[in-house]
């Protein structure tokens, strides 16, 4: 489902200077739009680590795995400014924390949303991303082989470029 991807030369990067010094870009101008993004993060699991997972109904000594993995999530989107400092403080209307298991896989799917004059990408990258790192803290006394794999964007709408797919909703 990826759009095509748009590559810039050092000279062209947004988060850098005419002096290629780091700065944080001046959205101040841009109109306020309903901005949409989601992210996917994909946790592997050794076969047997899953089937005792979900033979657990996935409760593991720490808690719920799933449910405590998608509240992280919310929280990681809503952190996104204090972790990654060229990021804009935004007023998140939506974040959504999916996460479901396909084999021996969790897919964490997490879907931002705001109106504003920048974009959630990070957002939905950093809510997958704490979202993957919870479960792994959660089912890590089963094994240490648990693999965090690809983090994408999916897609993104709302600004100068839509991205991937379309909201529906």
């Amino acid at each position: 489902m990826p759009g095509s991807s748009v590559t810039s030369s050092p000279a062209t990067l947004s988060h850098v200077d005419d002096a290629q010094q780091p700065r944080m870009v001046d959205v101040g101008a841009k109109p306020a739009t309903r901005r949409v993004a989601q992210a996917r993060a994909r946790v592997a699991f050794p076969a047997e680590v899953a089937q005792a997972l979900r033979a657990a109904g996935y409760v593991t000594p720490k808690g719920a795995v799933l449910t405590v993995a998608q509240i992280a999530g919310v929280m990681g989107a809503k952190a996104t400014p204090q972790l990654i400092p060229l990021c804009h403080p935004l007023a998140i209307d939506r974040c959504d924390v999916a996460i479901r298991m396909e084999g021996d896989e969790a897919l964490i799917d997490c879907t931002v949303a705001c109106r504003g004059s920048t974009g959630v990408e990070m957002e939905a990258l950093t809510g997958a991303s704490i979202a993957a790192l919870t479960i792994y803290d959660m089912c890590k006394a089963m094994s240490h082989d648990i693999v965090i794999g690809e983090i994408r964007l999916l897609g993104k709408t709302g600004g100068k470029h839509d991205f991937g797919w379309q909201e529906t909703a």
